[in-house]
């Protein structure tokens, strides 16, 4: 792989003040805010082509009424030391941080006002492939933090349904966009990224979170 050029993905921070929408796209119990166009083309194209190449991914496995399950949808557990991380009754331990995915954090941790230690990749093939309606909550991730996501490729809708009352919100997550979701919202409310039949590109999502370490 050529070397990156840094330059490229970066973004001062007068410009990435000027990226910021204050607009909650939730009614209520939860702040979730989603600003397009962070990263250019070119370099949307080129960090997928790099994480696509430089990680190791995995079909994603989950235990489902006590019986593991193989997805087609591959994903990569990447994170600090110590950052291993359990969901759908399988547990994960991280892979180390590439220059591409470290570049893509501080961005998303400048938007988001937090550090992340650990990122959750998943890589959809086609429109075929999603993700079912969850919150994330697992005990592993720290009280309060928020999550970022990021995406590069085929735009895909993206929902929310609140847990308790018949409210729901959709939003199309667009190629270079990044996703903020702020507590409490994982409380209230479940997400999931809905299959299609269109023919849409393949995508990978990146969710940058902040979990708590295990002792060394």
């Amino acid at each position: 792989m050529t070397a990156m050029q840094t330059n490229l993905f970066e973004l001062t921070p007068t410009e990435l003040d000027s990226l910021k929408v204050d607009v909650n796209l939730l009614p209520k119990d939860g702040s979730v805010t989603y600003i397009s166009k962070v990263f250019e083309p070119n370099s949307c194209s080129t960090l997928f082509a790099s994480l696509r190449e430089a990680l190791d991914w995995q079909q994603d496995q989950l235990v489902m009424f006590g019986k593991l399950i193989t997805t087609k949808r591959e994903v990569a557990w990447v994170g600090d030391a110590g950052c291993s991380y359990t969901y759908s009754g399988v547990k994960k331990f991280p892979q180390a941080w590439t220059p591409e995915l470290l570049h893509i954090k501080h961005t998303a941790e400048a938007l988001a006002h937090h550090t992340f230690n650990s990122c959750l990749l998943n890589l959809y093939h086609d429109g075929a492939q999603g993700m079912g309606w969850h919150s994330d909550d697992e005990v592993e991730l720290e009280a309060n933090a928020p999550i970022a996501s990021v995406s590069f490729g085929g735009e895909r809708k993206f929902s929310f349904k609140h847990k308790f009352e018949k409210l729901g919100v959709s939003v199309v997550l667009e190629n270079g966009s990044v996703l903020l979701m702020h507590a409490p919202t994982q409380h209230f409310w479940q997400h999931s990224l809905t299959k299609t039949k269109r023919i849409v590109p393949p995508r990978i999502n990146l969710t940058f979170r902040a979990i708590r370490q295990e002792q060394q």
